[in-house]
C-alpha cells in the first residue's frame, strides 16, 4: 500500500537531497580537513624547497661561470650578439623553459664571459623559445583528443604572439639601454639578504667547490634550477583550470581581464611555460577560444621576467638588472599599445595565420622546421659577423 502525501504540504525531503552542506551524502566519506591541511603544508614545503634550490642554483652557476668564463670569453658562440640570440632560443627549446636559460645568461655576464649586448640578446632568445612547450603539449593533446586546430593551434598562437611582441620589443629595449635611461637603476639584493644567502647557502657552495671541479658547478646549478621550477609546477597547477573557466566564462571574452589574468598567472608560477600550457586543454574542450587567449598570452609574456629580475638582483649585478628591466619595459609598452589601439586587427591577423598553419600537415611541419632553422641560422650566421 502506498501513502499519498497531503497536497497542501511538502513531502519530507532528507537534508542531503535538499543540498544541506552540513550533512554528508550517503555512501561518501565526510570532508577531511586534516587531509586538506596536510596538502597545504606539502605545497608550502614544495614552495620553500623550490626557492631554496633556485637561490642555490644561482650561487652554483655563478661559481661555475667564474671558472669557465676565461674559456668562453670571445669564443664562438659567445663572441657576438647574433649568435647568443640563437643560442638562447635553442637553449629554451632544450630545457622546455626560458627562465633557466635567462638565468644562465645573467650568470655568464656576472662572470664577464659575455658582454651586455650578448646577455641582452641571449635573454631575448630565451623568451622567443619559451613557448615551445605549449606547442609540444598541443601535439600530445591533439593525439589524445583529435582536435588539432584547438590544441596545436594554441601552441602556434603562443609562439606567434611571443615573436610578435618580443622581436620589436628587442629593438625598443636596445634603444632604452643605449639611451642610458636606466643607468641610475642600481637594484641589488640588500646587504642583509646577501649576508643571509652567504650564511645559508655559502657552506653548500664551498663544499661543492671542494668536491667538484669548478666548471662542473655550472651544469649542476642548471640542473638544480630546472628542479626548482619542477617543484613550483607541483605547487601551482593544483588550480582546476576547467572549473575556473566554467565559473568565469565571461572573463574569457574580455581583453583586459584576460591580460591581467595572464600577467598574474605567470607572476605566480614564475614560468610562462606553466601559465600558457594550461590553455591547451581549456581550448581543446571549448572553454577558451584562441582569439580570447591572445591578451592572456600577452600579459604572461611580460611578468614572466619577474624571476629573471630576481636572479639578477641576487647576483648583485646592477647592469644585469638594467638589461632585464629594459626588456620588460619594452615588451610592456608594445603589448599595452597593441591591446589598446590594434587589438582587433592584430587578433584577426594572428588567428588567420594560425588557422592557415594548422589547416594542413605540410604547413605545420614547415612551421616547426622554421622554428628550429631560424635559431640555428642565427647561431651560425654570427660567425660571419
Amino acid at each position: 500500500m502506498t501513502m499519498e502525501s497531503d497536497p497542501g504540504t511538502q513531502p519530507h525531503t532528507p537534508a542531503v537531497e535538499r543540498g544541506d552542506p552540513t550533512v554528508p551524502e550517503r555512501g561518501l566519506p565526510p570532508a577531511r580537513p586534516v587531509r586538506d591541511g596536510a596538502d597545504v603544508l606539502l605545497k608550502i614545503f614544495h614552495f620553500v624547497a623550490a626557492l631554496f634550490l633556485f637561490i642555490l642554483a644561482i650561487q652554483l652557476m655563478k661559481r661555475g661561470a667564474d671558472a669557465i668564463a676565461p674559456r668562453l670569453q670571445g669564443t664562438f658562440p659567445f663572441d657576438n650578439g647574433v649568435s647568443t640570440l640563437g643560442l638562447g632560443w635553442l637553449g629554451a627549446y632544450l630545457v622546455l623553459s626560458g627562465s633557466p636559460v635567462a638565468a644562465v645568461a645573467l650568470t655568464l655576464f656576472a662572470a664577464n664571459a659575455t658582454t651586455r649586448i650578448q646577455t641582452f640578446t641571449m635573454l631575448t632568445g630565451s623568451r622567443l623559445g619559451a613557448s615551445f612547450i605549449v606547442l609540444l603539449v598541443g601535439f600530445i593533446y591533439a593525439v589524445r583528443v583529435h582536435k588539432r586546430r584547438e590544441s596545436v593551434g594554441m601552441g602556434v598562437l603562443a609562439l606567434s604572439m611571443t615573436a610578435l611582441v618580443y622581436i620589436p620589443g628587442m629593438f625598443l629595449a636596445y634603444g632604452i639601454l643605449r639611451s642610458g635611461a636606466l643607468d641610475g637603476v642600481n637594484w641589488t639584493a640588500s646587504a642583509e639578504l646577501s649576508g643571509a644567502i652567504d650564511v645559508v647557502w655559502g657552506p653548500i657552495v664551498r663544499l661543492s667547490d671542494q668536491l667538484l671541479p669548478g666548471p662542473l658547478l655550472f651544469p649542476l646549478g642548471l640542473a638544480l634550477i630546472l628542479g626548482s621550477f619542477k617543484l613550483l609546477d607541483m605547487v601551482l597547477p593544483s588550480l582546476d583550470g576547467e572549473k575556473h573557466a566554467t565559473s568565469r566564462g565571461h572573463w574569457m571574452r574580455r581583453p583586459w581581464p584576460m591580460f591581467f589574468l595572464g600577467s598574474l598567472a605567470a607572476l605566480l608560477t614564475l614560468s610562462v611555460s606553466v601559465a600558457l600550457t594550461i590553455l591547451v586543454p581549456l581550448a581543446s574542450k571549448g572553454y577558451v577560444k584562441r582569439e580570447h587567449a591572445i591578451p592572456y598570452i600577452a600579459g604572461a609574456n611580460i611578468t614572466t621576467l619577474a624571476d629573471t629580475l630576481f636572479a639578477a638582483m641576487i647576483l648583485r649585478n646592477p647592469i644585469g638588472v638594467q638589461v632585464v628591466l629594459a626588456e620588460a619595459i619594452a615588451v610592456a609598452v608594445i603589448t599595452i599599445l597593441m591591446l589598446a589601439f590594434a587589438y582587433r586587427p592584430v587578433s584577426r591577423a594572428v588567428i588567420a595565420l594560425d588557422d592557415w598553419i594548422v589547416a594542413t600537415t605540410p604547413r605545420l611541419v614547415a612551421f616547426v622546421a622554421i622554428l628550429f632553422l631560424m635559431p640555428v641560422a642565427l647561431v651560425l650566421s654570427g660567425r660571419l659577423i
